[in-house]
């Protein structure tokens, strides 16, 4: 949102203010109907939304401060959002990626392979990155095979549960780990020693590129995970709900948009036409 807010505060002084500098409460209907317009061209409808919040609420905030009037804060915040929809960014993995990333730590018994093989277990049961970081060390449950998920987007906790291979692979990193409290992964210094801090969101991000560059697996980011989890439960029949609960979506619309289904039936259709090619 402070990344939004800096592109518009921006964009609406010619690049003399950021977001701090900014005196939100000088902007009327004039300027943020042009600003809506900007973003249209510039940014996906998903964006351009998500950046018209972030001006929504600053407004609304400069009214609750007194700075605005109710007049002024109705009008300046009356745009409406952009109409749209654009495809999920990322990719799937298949089956034989998938394998080869859990060949690669299974085959690697340093403190490095123990760890990556614990992170790859949770990222495959459809936690975002950032409930990665934040998860400790009681909030798995090896007897239930069960995580609990504290630090999720609306601070709504969930359970997700793990495999039995996710469960042992996170009582193998355990071993090295130590039983104390705290988190439940460690970054790991150039001698594979642990170092008592929480694993950042970068961190993640290049133990993942270390581990697709050495099992020869094409570019991946930790949400295809997520995203394949996803597809992979709706594929199976798994009902929407279910997995709507599983993603901690607060929506059902958004937990639809990872439906390949969907997709396998247009294929299908066009299928179903007649080409009559050569003649």
């Amino acid at each position: 949102m402070r990344e939004a807010l800096n592109i518009i505060a921006l964009l609406v002084s010619n690049g003399a203010c950021d977001a701090v500098t900014l005196d939100w409460s000088k902007l009327r209907y004039q300027h943020t109907a042009a600003i809506r317009s900007v973003l249209m061209e510039k940014y996906s409808p998903a964006m351009a939304n998500k950046m018209l919040c972030a001006l929504r609420r600053t407004l609304k905030e400069a009214w609750r401060l007194g700075l605005m009037t109710i007049e002024e804060y109705s009008r300046a915040a009356d745009i409406p959002g952009v109409r749209g929809k654009s495809l999920l960014k990322g990719r799937a993995l298949d089956a034989s990626e998938i394998s080869a990333l859990w060949d690669n730590c299974l085959k690697d018994n340093s403190n490095l392979g123990a760890r990556d093989a614990a992170l790859l277990a949770v990222l495959t049961v459809g936690l975002r990155r950032s409930e990665v970081t934040h998860l400790d060390l009681s909030d798995f449950k090896s007897r239930s095979r069960s995580l609990t998920i504290r630090e999720a987007k609306g601070e709504n906790e969930r359970i997700v549960y793990l495999p039995p291979l996710g469960v042992q692979v996170v009582q193998d990193w355990l071993v090295i780990r130590g039983k104390e409290p705290g988190p439940l992964f460690y970054p790991l210094d150039k001698g594979q020693k642990i170092i008592h801090r929480r694993m950042s969101e970068q961190g993640i991000l290049r133990a993942l590129r270390r581990l697709g560059e050495r099992a020869k697996v094409d570019t991946f980011t930790p949400h295809d995970f997520r995203r394949t989890f996803i597809g992979n439960l709706l594929d199976a029949g798994v009902d929407i709900v279910t997995v709507q609960k599983l993603a901690g979506h607060a929506s059902i619309d958004t937990t639809s948009k990872y439906d390949r289904r969907l997709e396998s039936a247009k294929k299908r259709a066009i299928d179903l036409l007649d080409m009559p090619y050569g003649s």
